[in-house]
């Protein structure tokens, strides 16, 4: 069984980080510690000059997937800006007040995104009922689902993982997600069956600079991409493929 490691990544050096380490495709965000925001599109410019597939997120500020008439406004001039870098597809999803996905509004996302392919994000573990969610994101028409089973982390919603696996039939991919690390990747794989899976493969950074930290123009500390965690990762997944 072959599996794709997507990393999502929110610098040009975490991008130059995660083909060096091997991953098969890149997931673009600004502000991963918010869960990924749209990456700026000077930096969509840089990764469309990458040797893999380049997906960016399209999420216009933090806080829940719950957006208005403004927030569709820049997300449909995202999508357009994806278009112009010359990037593979789109990260898109939206939640209602009450947890279901916001069918109208991801439908009119994604068909603005005509000729892009496409990500259903984690809007869908905010779900109340993941089945039902399932069969509306195979309606919709991306190729996946990134989810953490609804669950804070994949390890922790493996049996949601392992039931949508089934479920999809190979409708649509199940991409488990949040929290998967070499030390557990192989076993998530195992007993999820997926064929893809996506990772942060960060490592913690303590600022070198205490006076940009204390005028607040910098975290104490921050994850960055790490190469090596990346092929730490390629590794484990080999491994179980052999």
């Amino acid at each position: 069984m072959t599996v794709l490691l997507e990393v999502c990544v929110d610098s040009a050096d975490g991008l130059a980080a995660a083909i060096e380490g091997g991953a098969g495709r890149i997931e673009l965000c600004s502000a991963l510690e918010l869960g990924g925001l749209t990456p700026l599109p000077s930096l969509m410019r840089i990764a469309a000059r990458a040797p893999i597939p380049v997906y960016a997120m399209i999420r216009p500020h933090a806080g829940p997937f719950i957006f208005g008439g403004t927030d569709e406004e820049a997300m449909m001039l995202d999508i357009d800006a994806v278009r112009a870098a010359g990037l593979a597809g789109v990260v898109i999803g939206a939640n209602r007040p009450d947890g279901t996905l916001d069918m109208p509004l991801i439908h009119r996302l994604k068909a603005h995104a005509s000729g892009l392919w496409s990500t259903l994000h984690r809007a869908f573990d905010l779900v109340p009922d993941a089945d039902q969610a399932l069969e509306q994101a195979v309606e919709l028409g991306v190729e996946r689902i990134l989810t953490s089973g609804c669950a804070l982390k994949a390890a922790d919603g493996l049996d949601t993982l392992k039931r949508l696996s089934a479920r999809a039939a190979g409708r649509i991919s199940i991409m488990p997600g949040s929290g998967i690390r070499p030390a557990n990747v192989t076993a998530i794989l195992q007993a999820t069956g997926a064929r893809e899976v996506h990772g942060s493969c960060s490592s913690p950074i303590e600022s070198a600079d205490l006076r940009a930290v204390a005028f607040g123009f910098e975290a104490k500390s921050a994850n960055r991409t790490d190469s090596a965690v990346v092929r730490e990762m390629c590794r484990a997944i080999a491994s179980m493929e052999r």
